[in-house]
This record gives structure tokens, C-alpha cells and sequence, in this order.
């Protein structure tokens, strides 16, 4: 496994990082389906046993549930190996199905200190602001979390889905530590600005979603993406429907010619493409089972050679090709 700086702190982090958003299940709007919590801890647990070294999760994944099942994976993880954990604030629990969003002060706090709860924890090692929304709140939100740092609640604080000019506002109250986006060969919203920014601002960037949420793993079918369940978000998104979907799984067709070349899964090849960037810290890898982070940890140990990188690119402009043959596609957030 490599490691790599984290931003302008002092930790050493894993090019992998445990995702836990999965995991919460599927009882909130952004579920993934229906989760089994023995096989959720199994999977913690064996994320650090395979040299993973820090974990990232939400108040909101599960509407807590996330945040209770890596608190019980804790306990079975002897202290000397324990984790890095990275959490986040800022999207609320409102009833009925509804997610809040909310950076003022007082929800920060207690959110704060619920997450704590569900961890089982005295300090948080990452605390992030969830999304810079309502935008008109996130300086109140930085300067909360400035104050929980200086209280000892939290060691470092970043951000998750911000832009650049909204990353500049808090830059001005307190240095960023990391910074958190969707980045992979279907998302590369980040490349053209974001990535740069962070590099000459020395803020750390962890990488959600860097497989697509599964896309690029080459399990998907049009009969799975089918029969994926209701409470499965991913059925609301426009990546996993028609037209999109036939383009993107022509797309991982050519993709797994370039994986199986190099000897490699086409996991690996998707999290070692976000890796290729040196401002990329780490990727965030999502795992339900622990078979899946044994695998997915592999990427940890790759390296892309340039040959290998020309030919993702060739496919990815086949691919942009396609899409722009439909008409202007807008780019999902996540």
C-alpha cells in the first residue's frame, strides 16, 4: 500500500481509503439498497487488516447508521491499528425522507457531537463541511469549525463538493486541510480548475466515487442495472439509464481490453487512473463486503505508465463522442 500527505497536515494517509456510504443502507434518499450490518463490520475490520488506514463516512449516510456501524468496527480493531476516521457535517435529518441543509452554528455543533456519539470517539481526525450549500452559510459553518478544532472536537478540518471560489472564502479564515469530490473517468468535472487550485494550495484531494459508483467495475449489465432495487439510488441516476448506460458500458468494454493487457482487474485500473494525478492524495473506495475492499486494496500498489494512460484517454474521447452524438448531456454532481 502507498501513502501519500495529507494536504498541509501531518498525517499519512492510504492511496485507499474505506467509503462507507454504502453501508448506510437504504432507508434515506440516498440509499444503495438494503445492507447486512455483521458483513458492514467484517468489512471495516478487513479494510485495516489489507493496510487501508483511514476511514470516511457522514452524519447523513444512513441517516447515522454509517457513522454507528464503523463506531462498532472500532471496537474490534485493537488501538494500535485504529483508523483515521473522516466524517462530515452540514446535511441534516428532517423527517419524512428529507434531507436538511444546514451550516449554521448550532446544527454544526450538534451534529458534531452526535457523530462523536455514534463513533464512540473523543476527537474526529477529518471533519469536512458535507456541501457548501446553503451557500450563504459556509463561512458561519468554517468558523464552527474552527472553533471545534481549537476545542480539541476535531484535529483537521476540510471540505467536500466546494469550488474554487468557495474554498478562496474560507482560505481567508483558516488553511484547508482536504478537500473531497467525485473524480473518475465519468466525472472529470475537477480536472480543469479544482485540481490545480489545490495543488498550489497544498490542500489535500480525497477522490469519491473514483469507479463510478460500480459502472467502471465491470460487473454492471443492462439486466442489472434493471433489476437493481427502489431503494438503490442509483436508479435515479442518468449514468445508469438509457442512452447514457449503453454508452458507458460500451465504454468499460474497451476498458476491460486495457485492464486485462496490464494483468490488472478493471477496479484497479479505475482507482490507479484517479491515483495518476499528483494532486490526488487518496480514493475513496466504497466496499459492502469484505471481499470486495481485499480486492479493491490491490490498487493501492499500482502505478499507470504513460502507454496504458494514452489508452484510457483514447477510449474516454470515444466515449465523449457518443454522448455528445445525443445532445448535450449535463454532467451529474455526484
Amino acid at each position: 500500500m502507498q501513502f501519500r500527505a495529507l494536504g498541509n497536515s501531518e498525517l499519512k494517509i492510504s492511496v485507499i481509503g474505506l467509503g462507507t456510504w454504502a453501508i448506510g443502507g437504504g432507508n434515506w434518499k440516498f440509499g444503495w439498497g438494503d445492507q447486512d450490518e455483521s458483513e458492514a463490520i467484517e468489512t471495516i475490520v478487513k479494510s485495516v487488516e489489507v493496510g487501508v488506514n483511514w476511514i470516511d463516512t457522514a452524519a447523513i449516510y444512513g441517516l447515522g447508521r454509517s457513522e454507528q456501524m464503523v463506531g462498532k468496527a472500532l471496537r474490534l480493531i485493537p488501538a494500535d491499528s485504529r483508523p483515521i476516521i473522516a466524517t462530515k457535517c452540514g446535511r441534516t435529518n428532517i423527517g419524512r425522507g428529507d434531507i436538511g441543509k444546514c451550516l449554521l452554528r448550532d446544527s454544526i455543533i450538534a451534529e458534531c457531537e452526535a457523530s462523536l456519539q455514534r463513533l464512540n470517539i473523543d476527537c474526529i481526525d477529518l471533519y469536512q463541511m458535507h456541501w457548501p450549500e446553503p451557500d450563504d452559510q459556509i463561512e458561519e459553518g468554517w468558523h464552527t469549525l474552527v472553533d471545534l478544532k481549537a476545542q480539541g472536537k476535531v484535529q483537521h478540518i476540510g471540505v467536500s463538493n466546494h469550488s474554487v471560489a468557495q474554498m478562496q472564502r474560507l482560505q481567508a479564515i483558516h488553511p484547508i486541510t482536504s478537500l473531497q469530490p467525485a473524480y473518475s473517468m465519468i466525472a472529470r468535472n475537477i480536472e480543469p480548475e479544482l485540481l490545480p487550485f489545490c495543488g498550489h494550495e497544498n490542500i489535500g484531494v480525497l477522490c469519491y466515487s473514483p469507479m463510478g459508483k460500480g459502472l467502471l467495475t465491470g460487473t454492471f449489465t443492462a439486466e442489472r442495472v434493471a433489476a437493481l432495487p427502489a431503494k438503490d439510488h442509483r436508479t435515479r441516476d442518468p449514468r445508469f439509464q438509457s442512452p447514457q448506460l449503453e454508452v458507458n458500458l460500451a465504454f468499460v468494454k474497451e476498458l476491460a481490453a486495457v485492464s486485462e493487457g496490464l494483468g490488472w482487474t478493471l477496479p484497479e485500473l479505475s482507482i490507479a487512473w484517479v491515483l495518476r494525478q499528483p494532486e490526488v492524495t487518496a480514493a475513496i473506495v466504497g466496499a459492502r463486503r469484505p471481499d470486495q475492499i481485499v480486492q479493491t486494496a490491490a490498487a493501492g500498489t499500482r502505478g499507470m505508465a504513460a502507454d496504458s494512460i494514452m489508452a484510457v484517454e483514447s477510449a474516454l474521447q470515444r466515449r465523449d463522442e457518443a454522448l455528445a452524438a445525443l445532445g448535450h448531456i449535463e454532467q451529474p454532481k455526484v
